[in-house]
């Protein structure tokens, strides 16, 4: 373990987002103290992150937080990856105008199976302990969990902010989404934390919840390091498979680059400092370049480092291949031809269009062509060759 703790400190606290300096610099001084305590302990710190497996698949901005996990560990820290097969099943109220929609059990076992290897992407598996949060709060039987929540006030519970906005526009606040910062604080003090990872939407649960909850319980609050959002592929929001704006972690290379060469351009800064290590002196003359020329080198920097520098320099000629020339892609699913089906039967069949008047408005607007050709009337009888859907979807249909 590396014992020079400014150098850890200085490590481990860059591309922190805070929103408060106080805050900032005094978690900055805990971690500090923190790891002279564990040094002089002989032992690493014990840190973790949680992620809820409401769906099936990480993205891109749940790599965030796991590059930070991925520096502790490189400086000799224990990292654990919760997996909230418990807290998902009530869904974490941050950031949301609205209540979540309750998960059945099954559907969080499933998801959560695939969490693990999906982080490994980025952490070592030898190093990496993944735990699953339904082994320590699906027994706790009412009488624990109001010891827990006898902690907080309601006040606490329901004064932060998008509760508070909830309630100011007159909209239901479920009683459950109250319970969510309470059982993830028990995380933490089941796993006797030095330090939690989270993004800035974490900030009540981490520092609020979790920090009050393991100091009523007699133990050291954890330290609070939190790390910026990545807003998703709108360039505003935070990247969210519900809200549609994500970039999977699973996409092919060539999916992955096209989807970050779609991004706004004043969303490059931020995917440029939270997702590659170019130096910042070369991030600021990219940027003061022209924005293709810089959203590729972003696409082809992401997509190396989640794939490999092969297949991004195989993804960027597809994508020049298709929109720079117009030719269509190497491979692209295939469909059989359907006698007598029209042109836009076949578009909603393939899932090119998700129902008959896109499909018809698809058509109108010149968004389909059939072998390079514009397609003009949607209830034309669909031909075999190569379709072209919008400007990234390809399907051979027939032949």
């Amino acid at each position: 373990m590396d014992r020079n703790i400014a150098g850890q400190v200085a490590t481990l606290m860059q591309g922190t987002s805070y929103g408060d300096t106080g805050l900032a610099s005094a978690m900055t001084a805990e971690l500090g103290r923190r790891l002279e305590t564990a040094a002089n302990e002989g032992r690493p710190l014990r840190v973790y992150c949680g992620f809820d497996p409401r769906t099936a698949d990480l993205h891109l901005g749940h790599t965030v937080p796991l590059t930070k996990l991925r520096q502790f560990q490189d400086l000799g820290h224990e990292v654990t990856v919760v997996v909230g097969t418990f807290t998902s099943l009530v869904g974490d109220p941050s950031d949301k105008r609205e209540g979540r929609e309750l998960m059945r059990r099954e559907e969080v076992r499933r998801n959560g199976r695939t969490y693990a290897e999906q982080a490994f992407r980025i952490l070592d598996p030898a190093r990496t302990r993944v735990a699953f949060n339904d082994e320590w709060l699906s027994p706790i039987g009412l009488e624990e969990f109001a010891g827990l929540a006898s902690r907080f006030t309601v006040q606490q519970l329901v004064g932060r902010e998008n509760f508070k906005a909830r309630w100011d526009r007159g909209e239901p606040i479920q009683l459950q989404e109250t319970f969510y910062p309470i059982l993830q604080a028990r995380d933490a003090c089941e796993l006797r934390a030095d330090v939690q990872v989270g993004g800035s939407d974490q900030l009540f649960n981490i520092v609020t919840a979790s920090r009050r909850l393991m100091e009523t319980c007699g133990l050291v609050p954890n330290v609070a390091v939190i790390v910026a959002l990545l807003p998703g592929t709108d360039g505003k929001t935070k990247m969210s498979k519900s809200l549609g704006n994500h970039i999977p972690l699973q996409s092919s290379a060539a999916d992955m680059f096209g989807q970050l060469m779609s991004l706004p351009d004043e969303a490059m800064r931020t995917y440029f400092d939270l997702l590659t290590t170019l130096p910042t002196p070369e991030v600021a003359a990219l940027l003061a370049g022209h924005p293709r020329t810089a959203k590729a080198r972003l696409a082809r920097e992401v997509t190396a480092r989640f794939h490999s520098a092969e297949a991004a320099d195989a993804a960027v000629r597809a994508f020049d291949r298709v929109f720079s020339r117009g030719e269509a892609p190497d491979t692209m699913p295939a469909h059989p031809l359907v006698p007598g089906e029209t042109v836009a039967a076949a578009l909603v069949r393939i899932g090119a269009a998700g129902s008959s008047s896109e499909a018809r408005r698809l058509v109108t607007e010149g968004g389909v062509r059939l072998d390079g050709v514009r397609l003009t009337d949607p209830l034309a009888p669909m031909r075999p060759g190569v379709l072209r859907a919008g400007r990234r979807r390809f399907y051979r249909i027939g032949g």
